[in-house]
């Protein structure tokens, strides 16, 4: 739509390595729920959008002949790569640096496509309009979602969001998110976006994980953000680090911060010709 909010590109850049390291993996559970509804036949291929550093890709890649992991960063196709490359999977996982709204895929190219705390961030209509040419009939768009460390309701969770709303008015990084982005999501749902591109109404599973985090690995998380990536943290790391061990501090038990982290997907399907 005209009014979809916009991020700026670039905004991961450089944080590859902490994405990969300190990002929360899905949870086995809700990926073999995820393959159980989808039922890939081994011999199709799978489109990781707005990819990462693959964390779905590679968990769901034996279930497909051949896997497509795309991202507009350099460094997150980089990583993709070099971790395909380990694995010697270099055949299967096909690494491509793009805009997801500017692949260039055939139509009924994938019988699955997933999109993992990304959909927000991409011009949605576009995205889940071509999503729908690319799938197959009857295939499925899978937009997978898990909560921020900062976004709950807990003591600590409070004190680490004060934190870093502090970091980014210091650091002149409060634009980085676009203003109004939440409430436009809000207005204009998801769910509702799939449904004007075509796909049959979307279907929400949600799973739960305890986590114990440490400050160490809180402030890696924070590096793998788009607000407060390495480049606007700079100079000022250390200082960053100091302070959100000492505002947190208080709250540990054990050395550990404990989170009921949720994760969900919204299961969308490209109707079947013929089917009511």
């Amino acid at each position: 739509m005209a009014n979809e909010v916009r991020f700026d590109p670039g905004l991961y850049r450089g944080t590859a390595s902490h994405y990969d390291r300190f990002r929360l993996p899905y949870p086995d559970a809700m990926l073999a729920d995820l393959a159980r509804r989808t039922a890939p036949s081994g011999r199709g291929r799978l489109l990781d959008l707005a990819c990462g550093t693959g964390q779905l890709a590679f968990p769901l890649r034996d279930r497909f002949a051949e896997v497509w992991a795309v991202d507009a960063e350099p460094d997150m196709t980089e990583a993709v790569r070099a971790k395909a490359a380990a694995l010697a999977d270099t055949a299967r996982l096909r690494a491509i640096t793009a805009d997801a709204e500017e692949l260039d895929a055939a139509p009924g190219s994938f019988e699955l496509i997933v999109i993992g705390n990304a959909f927000h961030r991409l011009r949605r209509d576009v995205v889940a309009g071509r999503a729908l040419a690319w799938l197959q009939p009857g295939g499925c768009l899978a937009l997978c979602w898990s909560t921020s460390p900062w976004a709950g309701s807990l003591d600590w969770q409070q004190a680490f969001d004060r934190l870093l709303r502090r970091w980014q008015e210091t650091l002149d990084a409060s634009s980085r998110v676009p203003p109004g982005a939440e409430s436009r999501r809000k207005e204009d749902p998801d769910q509702d976006v799939l449904l004007r591109a075509g796909f049959e109404p979307a279907e929400r599973h949600r799973f739960a994980v305890e986590h114990r985090w440490t400050t160490d690995e809180l402030a890696g998380h924070v590096r793998s953000t788009s607000f407060l990536p390495p480049s606007v943290l700079a100079d000022r790391a250390a200082d960053f680090d100091a302070d959100l061990s000492a505002e947190l501090s208080p709250y540990m038990i054990d050395g550990s911060l404990t989170e009921t982290v949720s994760f969900a997907y919204d299961l969308a399907r490209k109707p079947t010709p013929g089917t009511p």
